[in-house]
């Protein structure tokens, strides 16, 4: 498998700035750029099965942009932990989209897997941001403009444990325990998601962590029903959500608990109308490795 270059964009934050890590494939000299953003605790590895899907496509010359969101993988994390919100990742965003620009980025798409997708509705729904260019194709994996409360308590269950492992299988066992309602996958493939999910404990030999800033889940613990039904329910997202102009293709896998079969149909009916493509078997949220998913995306975002 060929190994993406990891690259570092400066971001400003109100303080000393941060720097977001992000993992580039392909050429970059690549007029046609597709930006990869991933959920809430994950990191931009999540996308390599796409990314070399799209890179290696026939007829295509494309690069593939997986940024690990401040607070997770190779990126810094925050001084302030009520920085990690998602206005503040979109404008990481915008910096990204603009450091990349000077090498002549003339279309760019936008696949965002659960929080990623917020980012997206986000940079997408607002008409004054001024974008390098505007996003042509979005792709949202299993999120949208209603965000159900059941799913946000079960991720508030495990967001602030940090535990340690002794071996890479142990953290995928462990990984598993809250993250199988990502639907089926090889004992290979789930090792492969859990590699780069962990990171080495300074000055313990041998034992590995999660890799993203416990931090995050200070915001995200004080969230109430009301606060998401005020923030990141209807009177928010549905305003940005019918403002975008791109072609959209909206991903669910079909026990999804994030987002709502209603809710997807409303997307498919407003807006810019998306296109929905569910996945049996899958909750939230589909990994875009097996290849139908992956088939999905890449017929979207490159066929006519």
């Amino acid at each position: 498998m060929s190994e993406p270059k990891l690259n570092h964009v400066s971001c400003p934050d109100g303080g000393t700035g941060h720097r977001m890590a992000y993992w580039d494939w392909g050429s970059e000299s690549a007029s046609h750029v597709v930006l990869c953003v991933h959920g809430l605790t994950r990191q931009g590895r999540d996308f390599d099965v796409l990314a070399q899907a799209l890179v290696s496509h026939p007829g295509t010359k494309i690069r593939v942009i997986c940024p690990d969101v401040v607070g997770r993988g190779q990126s810094d994390w925050l001084a302030d932990p009520n920085g990690y919100q998602v206005p503040n990742y979109a404008m990481d965003m915008l910096e990204l989209l603009k450091n990349l620009q000077v090498s002549g980025v003339q279309r760019v798409d936008w696949v965002g897997t659960s929080m990623g997708g917020l980012i997206g509705m986000t940079v997408c729904g607002q008409t004054q941001i001024p974008l390098p260019v505007p996003v042509h194709r979005l792709v949202l994996n299993d999120v949208g403009p209603v965000i159900e409360w059941p799913a946000i308590v079960r991720i508030g269950t495990y967001l602030d444990r940090i535990p340690q492992f002794e071996s890479l299988q142990q953290a995928a066992d462990a990984l598993w325990t809250t993250s199988s309602t990502f639907g089926p996958h090889t004992a290979q493939q789930w090792l492969e998601l859990s590699r780069h999910m962990v990171k080495p404990v300074l000055g313990a030999a041998g034992t590995i962590t999660l890799h993203y800033d416990p931090g995050i889940a200070v915001p995200f613990a004080a969230m109430t029903p009301e606060l998401v039904e005020r923030e990141l329910g209807a009177a928010a997202l549905w305003g940005l959500y019918d403002a975008i102009r791109a072609q959209v293709l909206l991903l669910r896998g079909a026990q999804s608990d994030l987002l709502s079969p209603e809710t997807a149909r409303l997307m498919a009916q407003r807006g810019p109308r998306a296109r929905l493509v569910e996945f049996a078997g899958v909750g939230h949220a589909p990994t875009l490795i097996a290849p139908d998913q992956v088939q999905a995306v890449v017929d979207f975002l490159l066929k006519n």
